[in-house]
């Protein structure tokens, strides 16, 4: 068992590097989106609510993999190339940016509508207002359930080996199918995910304690 460790690691943590690659990525592109979307659900302009609405609830109600699954091979079927890294980030970011976009509009609309008022009588413009006022406000409403909505997306890269991505859990498929062992080998996958998401958990605990304590 020991030997089996020593010879699968290296393959393991070359996974495991793939995986923080996707999942800082996708993170950075699921909370543009999940953003962009949250602002027009909550604008003033019909048919920007409509598109976002349209691009939540679509995503929402289907798996990650068939998103997954269109953008690879229906970008191939188009006659164009993607590589595995880019599907990869590109299908998490816009499944995971409709759920992140939910949580932005509730953090939005928790914010007080005197809020907006006050800025107003200020001179603020309605950019301003909500680049200024509004975000920073929502960014502190929104962090714990975000970080929890993180988690899942470092968790969902373990689907992208369904397409043949390298990640952490195609390599510990690999060693399976090479030298067998699965408890073993899947023991260290899912350990090493732990390294990963327990630290992000715990913080988030911190987090909320900290404010609960201040408030």
């Amino acid at each position: 068992m020991n030997e089996l460790v020593v010879t699968s690691l290296p393959l393991l943590l070359k996974g495991l590097g793939v995986t923080l690659i996707l999942s800082i990525a996708a993170i950075a592109g699921s909370t543009l989106l999940g953003l962009l979307a949250a602002i027009l659900r909550t604008s003033q302009l019909p048919v920007g609510r409509q598109l976002a609405l349209l691009y939540t609830e679509l995503f929402r109600g289907s798996p990650v993999l068939i998103t997954l699954m269109f953008i690879y091979f229906g970008v191939a079927y188009f006659g164009y190339e993607i590589n595995l890294l880019a599907a990869g980030i590109l299908g998490l970011s816009i499944y995971q940016g409709a759920y992140i976009s939910e949580v932005f509009r509730a953090g939005i609309e928790a914010v007080p509508k005197g809020q907006w008022e006050v800025a107003w009588i200020l001179g603020l413009s309605k950019q301003q207002t909500f680049r200024c006022v509004i975000l920073p406000q929502t960014r502190r409403i929104v962090m714990p359930p975000l970080i929890g909505q993180y988690l899942s997306l470092i968790k969902d890269t373990s689907i992208v080996s369904m397409i043949g991505m390298s990640e952490l859990m195609h390599q510990g498929q690999a060693i399976v199918d090479r030298i067998g062992q699965p408890v073993v080998v899947y023991g260290l996958v899912a350990l090493l995910y732990f390294i990963i998401c327990y630290p992000i958990s715990r913080w988030v605990q911190h987090h909320q304690q900290t404010r609960s304590v201040l408030s």
